[in-house]
């Protein structure tokens, strides 16, 4: 039986390499952990997982077919459990960061019901942020 934890990491295929890295790292607090600019990957640390980042003109991007777009992107949304999850402050950092967000509302997740927002990167891949699951 296999029992699975927590995500590990997530895959997303980009157009446009510093733009992206620069969201994940300035909006969303990433760090680069890893580099392997030969195969086209950076991986930034998101908490206990990774968020992968491949350039769809590098050696791994090239084999992964056509470029994500607005009408077919890889990857529909990418979750991320965040803590302490203060829905005001978020709002409020990533608003005075100019990145669109929309209402906090009540979502499952893994640890059951509990507040989340979406937003969205610069090339369009749509990110949940997720608070704690409410109280029984």
């Amino acid at each position: 039986m296999i029992h699975i934890r927590e995500i590990d990491h997530v895959v997303l295929r980009v157009t446009n390499l510093e733009t992206i890295l620069s969201f994940y790292e300035s909006v969303l607090g990433c760090r680069v952990e890893k580099r392997n600019d030969a195969a086209g990957l950076v991986q930034l640390r998101a908490g206990r997982s990774l968020i992968d980042l491949v350039p769809v003109d590098g050696k791994l991007g090239k084999m992964g077919g056509a470029a994500p777009g607005r009408e077919g992107h890889n990857v529909d949304h990418v979750c991320l459990r965040v803590e302490p999850f203060d829905a005001e402050a978020i709002r409020g950092h990533l608003l005075s960061l100019g990145v669109g967000v929309g209402d906090v509302e009540q979502r499952y997740g893994a640890e059951g019901t509990g507040p989340s927002l979406y937003l969205s990167d610069p090339e369009g891949n749509t990110i949940e942020l997720k608070g704690p699951p409410n109280s029984p």
